[in-house]
């Protein structure tokens, strides 16, 4: 009797226990694949925001004909030697606002939609990539989107410099995924016109702000 007892008392136990590391397991893998899961939606995310800045530029770019010319006017003296190169603001200042607007309002649409990712993926192996259930997610825009102009000068060849524009902008989006959300940063740097500058270039600009700048005209 005493025996039996003790057996059935040490197979509580045991069944205890067991259902201890279980359970345990079970939090665990709740645990990796939630922030396995919140890592690559949110790669996925900037991916898509990112993807969403550039179309917006390349049809806004395209839409309103924008090229180097609209965005530098480049003064030269009787003998062709550029004297001044000058930023103009007003039709910069034009082209990043109706951009940003446009911009805002392609983020804004994407709220709406779900996004979804397979499970295999968490496990990161390319052979089970596709497999699984679907997990859903959402991301939605959080405060504004801040724009910037910035250029860049590269040598091009003997005598001759590139004269590259970008437009940066950078924004949060906040992640939504089962159980678990966050704002993650994203930011990105989109050309927007460009120029071979064939000889001296001068050292003296005038920026969009109107202050004087060496070698940069919005920064």
């Amino acid at each position: 009797m005493l025996l039996r007892k003790r057996r059935r008392v040490s197979l509580i136990l045991g069944l205890g226990l067991a259902c201890i590391v279980l359970v345990s397991l079970l939090i665990t893998l709740d645990v990796f694949l939630r922030g396995t899961f919140y890592r690559i939606a949110e790669y996925k995310s900037i991916q898509v925001a990112t993807s969403v800045i550039q179309e917006v530029l390349k049809e806004q770019t395209s839409e309103q004909n924008i090229r180097y010319q609209d965005f530098v006017i480049i003064h030269t003296d009787k003998e062709g030697h550029i004297t001044l190169m000058q930023a103009d603001t007003v039709k910069v200042n034009n082209f990043v606002a109706t951009t940003t607007l446009a911009v805002e309002r392609a983020l804004e649409d994407l709220k709406w939609q779900k996004f979804s990712i397979p499970l295999g993926q968490v496990f990161n192996s390319p052979l089970f990539a596709d497999f699984g259930p679907r997990i859903t997610y959402r991301f939605m825009p959080v405060g504004v989107v801040r724009v910037d102009v910035i250029d860049k000068f590269e040598t091009a060849g003997i005598n001759q410099i590139r004269h590259s524009i970008y437009l940066t902008f950078d924004t949060e989006l906040r992640i939504v995924i089962p159980a678990k959300s966050g704002e993650t940063q994203v930011s990105a740097k989109v050309p927007v016109a460009e120029s071979i500058i064939v000889g001296d270039v001068p050292h003296t600009f005038v920026n969009v702000n109107g202050g004087l700048l060496g070698r940069g005209l919005f920064k």
